[in-house]
């Protein structure tokens, strides 16, 4: 691998985030050529130093590697479809799920290139700091992608990254709409969302902590009740359920948590620790 700031980047799709990339790597010192297929994305960046390719192939020969940020990976396939790719050097910053992820690294090896599959865990202000966290799988990099942000190499599964990814936004969802939830209860009271959210920022700080501690049970595929029984976590659940309803504020995710602990406390888990319930999410089609 190399972090020589001389190696040349090509960018290939300009939107908001391909222009964070492109940019940081010119920020970085890269030779940087970029290409869209709207030209005039890349006005600003051509402004500070950037050059643009006039057709698709001539940004793949002209870096000594290709970031691609495109909508999806259909968009890839099209784009790249009549492309000369031997000998080049691609990592995929498109979304997607893990099977497209290595559906595309077979087809783009297949064809010569060698392929990187990744995802973005920042929003295009973040990147080129440390916060911009840029997840990879596959083939690691011949080069050093550290201009982008904080780079974590997940393994050789292409699909590693993108799993990863929607992964992330479980989490990230659940705990939005759990802060929704009790914001929604708490205005019925005259409790503003800002009053509201630094509590709320302790408590998922809190329940944060528990993870590593969960993950030996889950690993482990053992329960103890070492804190509480999920058949005592069910019953708070019904007086979440109870007290949606009373305050008339939506109750469909406390009574889809309540409707999952029940079903585990009926297949007999409810004097086991919450974790059981990953049985719950792995049941899906059985």
């Amino acid at each position: 691998m190399t972090d020589n700031a001389n190696t040349p980047v090509s960018v290939v799709g300009l939107g908001l985030m391909g222009t964070a990339l492109a940019r940081a790597f010119l920020k970085a010192g890269h030779p940087t050529t970029v290409w869209n297929r709207t030209a005039a994305k890349a006005d600003s960046l051509v402004a500070e130093g950037a050059r643009l390719a006039p057709s698709i192939g001539e940004a793949l020969d002209a870096g000594g590697v290709t970031i691609l940020c495109l909508t999806d990976y259909s968009a890839v396939h099209d784009l790249l479809g009549d492309a000369g790719l031997e000998g080049t050097n691609l990592v995929n910053l498109s979304s997607g799920s893990s099977a497209q992820a290595r559906e595309t690294a077979a087809w783009a090896e297949k064809r010569g290139a060698r392929y990187t599959d990744g995802a973005i865990m920042a929003i295009p202000s973040a990147i080129g700091t440390a916060e911009a966290v840029i997840l990879l799988s596959g083939p690691r990099p011949d080069f050093d992608l550290g201009a982008l942000g904080t780079i974590s190499h997940l393994g050789e599964d292409p699909g590693l990254a993108s799993l990863y990814d929607v992964a992330g936004l479980t989490m990230m969802w659940s705990v939005l709409n759990a802060w929704l939830q009790g914001t929604a209860m708490l205005k019925t009271a005259g409790v503003d969302a800002a009053t509201y959210a630094p509590f709320a920022r302790q408590i998922a700080a809190g329940v944060a902590d528990w993870l590593p501690g969960y993950a030996e049970q889950v690993d482990k595929g053992a329960f103890p009740a070492e804190v509480s029984a999920l058949e005592t976590d069910a019953r708070a659940m019904a007086h979440l359920v109870e007290e949606c309803e009373a305050l008339g504020v939506n109750a469909e995710l406390p009574k889809l948590l309540k409707a999952m602990a029940d079903r585990a406390i009926a297949a007999g888990h409810g004097g086991e620790q919450y974790p059981v319930l990953i049985r719950e999410f792995e049941r899906a089609g059985k």
